[in-house]
């Protein structure tokens, strides 16, 4: 009787995802956790001129607002992976979205450029951990015969809450003030946090492994991530080895990748385990993931900055414009995850990889009037390329590996794709302004004296001056022209940029082939 009774009362599994109701309620509100962590990543991007008036900052102070927060996460991300397996995937996953929560709180109430980027780096080293944890859980609770209708889900979310950050910032710094870029998280945050600690069981601590904590690998990751991210955010903006300070944070970005990947192959425990790239597909599918780390991330930073410095939108406007490809995104999903069942997933990368190139080769053509409509179509190719990319990348990265090495190779594999953020706007910003101090040249060769042309065109807009403010109209014309030169400098960066990104996709396509293509999973096989 005791046996029968035990198996009445345990919960019966939602045929339709094969887990419980309670297993699924409790990923549901992991998946939320998830989408706050990463929207806060992009969600100021749109809003930094409100922040920098509201806490009197400098131009050269103010993308710290961003930047502290992408140093903490990335070093969080892999070291996610071990905290879960120590303290177990609900205490992790609680604590981070109660740290998150207060530190949201924090960043509205921060009057001084210093105290937003510490609370930022907090809220983002905090918030890094929900992250892997999501897509760890997909792949272990989840059967293998359901990641078709999981995937799409998480891969929803990791991509479209950094594309609609703009959006979402631009929306309410407009509407409220850019005190609610963070106190928007509040409410949500306690509502995850609660739901975890209720919901959440789906393995347990092992505090034995802190015995053998890898003290000198954390740090030396920390060195290792910490300066690489420094480096690629502040590069293009002193231009590299010629500034002090990023040569010396270059020389510890080497320092602290010797002595990682050193105790990574001989600590009896590293604090990040290597072993998941002896797998053919994760290895692949993580340099496919660090590409896609470029489009996200890159286009999402690339498409806000020609709207704001050659178009002159303000923060609504940008996020107007760049909702398209949010839509896009959502309304691919469920086809993605349809074709994902059916569908050589090689051939759906292949797909999205081009996908993504057509929309760059697009955007090569921009001119300086370029607006929502001209912008439309790229957006809408980028929107749904990425949703046929990231679903086939995450089931052939993940969905292959033993259950044991899923925390880990999960934390692993979203560093790849912040990773190829963080690189992909390194060379984004080295590429503009690289191309724009040479379009410069050009262009002032063309409008030099002695080109008759220039010349007519200089009178004209003298005498439109003069004409208009009754007085001499010669200077007014000279910035006039000056300006006009700069932009279209502007413009011509931008396009020779989409060349690049054009022809990085091409070979990213191309290279799809090279994976393996899993086995069919029968439709009793589970993932737990």
């Amino acid at each position: 009787m005791n046996s029968a009774a035990t198996f009445a009362d345990e919960p019966r599994k939602l045929e339709w995802i094969g887990v419980t109701p309670r297993q699924l309620a409790g990923f549901i509100a992991m998946v939320f956790g998830m989408f706050m962590a990463i929207l806060d990543i992009q969600i100021v991007s749109a809003s930094l001129q409100e922040i920098q008036a509201g806490i009197s900052a400098s131009s050269d102070e103010i993308p710290w607002v961003q930047t502290a927060y992408l140093i903490a996460e990335v070093v969080m991300i892999p070291l996610s992976g071990f905290l879960a397996r120590v303290f177990s995937t609900r205490t992790l996953f609680f604590t981070a979205a109660v740290g998150f929560t207060a530190a949201s709180a924090l960043c509205a109430t921060a009057t001084t450029i210093n105290e937003m980027i510490v609370y930022r780096a907090i809220q983002g080293f905090i918030g890094g951990g929900m992250i892997p944890s999501v897509f760890a859980v997909a792949f272990s609770l989840f059967p293998r015969s359901k990641q078709n209708i999981v995937s799409p889900i998480i891969g929803l979310v990791a991509t479209l809450a950094p594309t609609i950050g703009p959006t979402v910032g631009g929306y309410l710094t407009d509407t409220y003030s850019w005190h609610w870029l963070f106190l928007v998280n509040v409410g949500p945050g306690i509502l995850v946090a609660t739901a975890v600690f209720f919901l959440v069981d789906f393995d347990k601590p092992n505090y034995a492994l802190l015995d053998r904590f890898d003290y000198v690998g954390l740090l030396s990751m920390a060195l290792f991530l910490g300066s690489l991210e420094y480096v690629l955010e502040e590069g293009p903006r002193y231009d590299w080895l010629d500034d002090q300070t990023i040569a010396t944070f270059t020389v510890l970005t080497v320092v602290g990748a010797i002595v990682f990947f050193w105790r990574a192959f001989t600590a009896a425990d590293p604090i990040v385990e290597l072993r998941a790239f002896k797998n053919r597909n994760f290895a692949f599918g993580s340099v496919f993931s660090f590409t896609l780390g470029i489009g996200l991330y890159g286009l999402t930073y690339v498409y806000p900055v020609y709207l704001g410095q050659v178009r002159g939108y303000d923060s609504l406007m940008i996020g107007q414009t760049m909702f398209v490809t949010g839509v896009a995104m959502f309304l691919t999903a469920p086809i993605s995850g349809r074709l994902a069942g059916t569908v050589d997933p090689r051939i759906m990368m292949l797909i999205g990889f081009v996908g993504f190139a057509l929309g760059t080769y697009i955007a090569s053509y921009i001119t300086p009037d370029w607006d929502f409509w001209e912008l439309l179509v790229p957006q809408i190719l980028r929107g749904a390329s990425l949703m046929l990319c990231m679903v086939p990348i995450t089931n052939l990265s993940l969905g292959t590996l033993p259950l044991e090495q899923m925390k880990n190779a999960s934390g692993l594999f979203n560093l790849t794709r912040n990773l190829g953020g963080a690189v992909g706007l390194a060379m984004i910003n080295t590429i503009l302004n690289k191309r724009l101090d040479l379009h410069l040249a050009r262009l002032h060769e063309q409008v030099a004296w002695g080109h008759q042309a220039a010349e007519e065109r200089l009178a004209m807009m003298q005498q439109n001056f003069t004409n208009a403010m009754h007085s001499d109209g010669n200077m007014a014309a000279l910035k006039k022209l000056a300006m006009m030169v700069r932009n279209q400098a502007n413009v011509l960066s931008f396009a020779d940029l989409f060349l690049v990104l054009t022809v990085l996709f091409v070979i990213a396509g191309l290279f799809t082939l090279l994976m393996k293509k899993p086995a069919p999973v029968p439709a009793g096989v589970g993932g737990h």
